[in-house]
């Protein structure tokens, strides 16, 4: 199995970043900027970069390229730097994955091939060959809901096995699945990352390596607590961290499950982010604005004085 020397440990909690941009769709540097420090100076173990609450489906290679280049640079190499290269064909990730070697990421993520349907043996030499022509290793992202190609236990422990498969993250809501996957004899290399707000605690508690969190955007803190209160193995702390969290997610909720929206007005209200989407009318308008800020308000986040 390969060796990361050098590599910071996949683990911990890993913030998936939004990307504030302006009404016409176009990066807002400033506020990207300022939503890094606010994660990096928080204490997060990584940054997951131009993945699904990143918009990375709808960027361009530069954008996303200029994304990650920011949050490098405002990271000062205190936590690893996952780059997403969300693309739908494993030619199309690959040829990615150039434009990002260069910049030195500690991970490089890819989804399945999407769009067609797969078979498990299609997806298997799908990362395969992204794993032996990527100089960084890889992770795996589960993501059915958006691609409509999960990806199997049988197949992710298969892949475990492959040098330069450094772990993965599973978004799937399929927690039967990794808890048995968590479980499991793999190479110490590998790492079991959980991708839904909702399962961080009990992912932890049942030996998680670390979470990735879009909802984190708006207020960190409490994913922190719980990964300290994990590596204490003090589970009701965990448990209560979690708590903390579904409370945050009423923010979500609240807007009929509009989940990058809601997460960049709330990080808006706080001055971090702007309200647009990269799809513009895809943004919350004024009357959701106001139950996401009503949710950050009973949560202590934003005062309206």
């Amino acid at each position: 199995m390969i060796n990361f020397t050098g590599k910071k440990k996949l683990e911990g909690v890993i913030p998936a970043l939004i990307l504030p941009v302006n009404e016409k769709g176009k990066t807002n540097f400033k506020l990207l900027e300022k939503q890094t420090t606010y994660l990096v100076s928080a204490g997060v173990n990584g940054l997951f970069i131009n993945g699904t609450t990143g918009e990375g489906a709808w960027l361009t290679t530069d954008e996303k390229v200029e994304a990650f280049k920011v949050a490098k640079e405002m990271s000062e190499g205190k936590v690893f730097l996952c780059a997403a290269c969300i693309q739908p064909s494993t030619e199309m990730v690959i040829n990615e994955i150039r434009d990002f070697e260069k910049l030195e990421p500690d991970y490089i993520v890819a989804v399945t091939p999407y769009y067609y349907g797969v078979s498990q043996n299609v997806i298997i030499e799908h990362f395969k060959k992204i794993a032996q022509y990527s100089s960084i290793p890889l992770i795996i992202y589960n993501i059915p809901q958006c691609t409509h190609n999960k990806i199997e236990l049988s197949t992710i422990l298969k892949l475990s096995q492959e040098e330069n498969i450094a772990g993965v993250k599973d978004s799937s809501g399929d927690f039967i699945s990794f808890t048995r996957g968590a479980c499991t004899s793999v190479p110490e290399s590998f790492s079991w990352i959980q991708g839904e707000d909702y399962l961080d605690g009990p992912a932890f508690n049942c030996g998680a390596n670390g979470i990735v969190t879009g909802l984190g955007n708006v207020w960190i803190e409490p994913y922190i607590k719980m990964y300290q209160a994990a590596r204490a193995r003090n589970n009701s702390r965990v448990n209560k961290m979690q708590k903390e969290i579904d409370n945050l997610y009423e923010l979500i909720q609240v807007t009929g499950g509009k989940v990058i929206p809601a997460i960049k007005a709330a990080v808006t209200l706080l001055g971090r982010s702007t309200k647009w989407m990269k799809i513009p009318s895809l943004t919350l308008g004024d009357e959701d604005i106001e139950k996401v800020k009503r949710v950050i308000v009973k949560l202590g986040l934003f005062s309206e004085k």
